[in-house]
């Protein structure tokens, strides 16, 4: 039977480019994050018997927040949920699940690269049926809903069991737990030459990948080292934990301090790589050379085509405004058209859709292709193992030669942390 429960509205619940993202003690106040699940619900398209795509990056408060949510799509009309293992899947992962079930939408329980646990930070966020962020006209619609809403709605049922892989019912409605992993798995293997890079992994080729304590892990063990043989803790901190370990999952100089003083050392493996707390970051760094993100792109595109999921080549390439014009260059030079976009990946994603980009990136360590609509960090390590496979180089030496073929693009980047929002806007 379903249950309205009267509440008044929050002030401030207004999403920004990755959705709403509080401290967790924000969002467990009475109704909080109810009202804003809520808000979605009221506002979004979706047919009669919709599917809706549930999971998170595991951080602190993810399971309380997706069990109400399963309540509520089923009060809301849902037909189906899938939700991910533990609650737990990547961003560009629940990007995939989104497209390839059919799904109307999803909601993304995450705070990307903030910190994680009951003193932290936790987010909210709604993709749409492309599996792509929500437009701005949707997210203001969400927000002005936010603002007048009276009651959610709910049905009284037990948690669901969201760690063995099946389906159960509450309500009217099916939830379907699934593998988190291995739908994304399949898709990476239908874009890389998985035995090329298999055979550099046998040839010698070493890598190390800090997972971060946070969603990648699962995905990076079952790729890396399950399926392209390297060996057993190749994958660091690859148990996501719901406060990230203590540590800032951001795949910088900074908060991945251990695995460049790996790269930087006496004995360096060949690659070093590293993803951010829900999935969609990456960084790479090579024996003794860091690659920026904005070089990565460029780097990338230039050598999309030795993957056999571009190897038609690419349609355009698409840079966020901040982004250095090093991918500009090879856009140029390989006569493909190149589009500069405000920040947000959202913007990224009217471009895949109409067909005119394939790569696209951004200076904040975000890459990603037409596969999905979300930025994609482990396709980005996958892609730089697939090429430096085929060309069997070093990362210095393809940093070398493509800015002896293309020009160096220089800029600088500034990061302010843990600002008061009122300063920060100012």
């Amino acid at each position: 039977m379903i249950r309205t429960v009267a509440t008044t509205p929050y002030l401030g619940q207004k999403p920004g480019t990755s959705g709403l993202r509080k401290k967790v003690k924000v969002f467990q106040q009475p109704n909080y994050a109810e009202n804003f699940v809520q808000a979605v619900f009221d506002v979004v398209e979706r047919p009669a018997g919709s599917t809706l795509v549930l999971g998170g990056d595991g951080r602190y408060h993810n399971r309380t927040v997706i069990q109400q949510a399963i309540r509520m799509a089923a009060a809301n009309g849902y037909a189906r949920v899938i939700v991910g293992q533990g609650g737990i899947l990547s961003t560009p992962a629940a990007s995939n699940v989104i497209r390839k079930y059919g799904a109307s939408g999803g909601l993304i329980l995450s705070a990307s690269h903030n910190p994680g646990g009951p003193d932290e930070d936790f987010g909210i966020k709604y993709n749409i049926a492309n599996g792509g962020p929500a437009p701005e006209g949707v997210t203001e619609a969400i927000y002005a809903r936010t603002q007048t809403i009276d009651r959610w709605l709910t049905v009284d049922a037990p948690d669901v069991d969201l760690d063995t892989v099946g389906a159960s019912r509450v309500g009217d409605l099916t939830v379907d737990v699934i593998d988190a992993v291995a739908d994304y798995a399949e898709l990476m293997e239908s874009l890389f030459d998985f035995n090329a890079i298999r055979e550099n992994v046998a040839a010698g080729f070493e890598m190390a990948f800090d997972a971060m304590s946070a969603v990648t892990g699962p995905y990076a063990v079952e790729i890396l080292e399950r399926r392209l043989g390297f060996p057993q803790g190749t994958v660091r901190n690859g148990v996501p934990l719901e406060d990230f370990g203590g540590h800032h999952p951001d795949p910088n100089m900074v908060h991945a301090r251990e695995l460049f003083e790996t790269m930087f050392g006496p004995d360096a493996p060949d690659f070093g790589a590293a993803s951010d707390g829900d999935g969609d970051r990456n960084l790479i760094v090579g024996r003794n050379r860091f690659i920026t993100p904005s070089d990565s792109l460029a780097m990338l595109a230039a050598n999309a085509h030795l993957a056999p999921g571009y190897a038609a080549g690419l349609k355009g390439i698409a840079r966020s405004m901040p982004t250095s014009a090093a991918a500009d260059r090879v856009a140029d030079a390989l006569g493909l058209p190149c589009f500069e976009t405000p920040t947000g990946w959202k913007f990224f994603g009217t471009l895949l859709d109409a067909g005119k980009a394939t790569i696209c990136g951004e200076e904040s360590a975000g890459t990603g292709s037409d596969h999905v609509r979300e930025k994609d960090g482990l396709w980005a390590v996958l892609l730089w193992l697939n090429v430096l496979a085929v060309r069997r180089i070093s990362v210095d030496a393809l940093a070398r030669e493509h800015w002896a073929r293309f020009g160096r693009n220089y800029y600088a980047r500034h990061d302010y942390e843990a600002i008061a929002k009122d300063k920060a806007d100012a």
